[in-house]
């Protein structure tokens, strides 16, 4: 199974696929892979990071003070530094985890070609996932046939199912009663 979440900006797809994560792990079922959090300074965003969510590993991956490499609005985007946390999680989560979480593919990570090839191996793969997918990216023609493949379901987050997503997700991954049937995570 391969779950999509988008949904405007904002809105809390970040902190579903965290939630689900924390569930995830504390479940015992292995999982891995990469997420993005917004870099904030005096309550201004100013950039991206990006972390590995085995090991805690972190990337700045995009910055308004980047001068050099490919340009998403304001941020310059650190293309080694998509690889060097971002790809290495993916790759090694496709290895040897059960679920894989990408989030996100969005414009930045879209212009790594070893991101793209990542993901495609991802969505190839039989492996369970959960990615979120940039509301603007959907339009690439990489991102259209990521959701054009068989098996890929996407939910939109809004503000009024974003609370019950997580359980929705996690009886869509098809895993075992304990970590579908976990009130208490939920």
């Amino acid at each position: 199974m391969k779950i999509l979440i988008t949904g405007r900006p904002g809105i809390g797809k970040t902190t579903l696929v965290s939630k689900i994560f924390n569930i995830l792990e504390s479940r015992n079922v292995s999982v891995g892979g990469m997420i993005t959090y917004e870099v904030r300074e005096g309550g201004v965003r100013t950039g991206f990071l990006i972390e590995d969510l085995k090991t805690g590993l972190k990337g700045l991956m995009a910055s308004i003070n980047y001068t050099s490499g490919p340009r998403v609005g304001k941020y310059g985007v650190n293309l080694a530094e998509i690889e060097r946390v971002g790809v290495k999680a993916i790759e090694n989560a496709l290895s040897s985890d059960e679920v894989v979480i990408i989030d996100e593919i969005g414009p930045m990570e879209l212009y790594s070609n070893s991101f793209k090839t990542a993901v495609s191996r991802v969505f190839s793969s039989p492996k369970k996932t959960i990615a979120t997918i940039h509301y603007k990216a959907s339009q690439d023609s990489f991102c259209k046939s990521i959701l054009s493949k068989a098996g890929v379901k996407t939910y939109v987050v809004t503000f009024e199912n974003r609370d019950s997503l997580p359980k929705i997700i996690l009886k869509e991954l098809n895993l075992p009663d304990s970590v579908r049937n976990c009130p208490e995570c939920l």
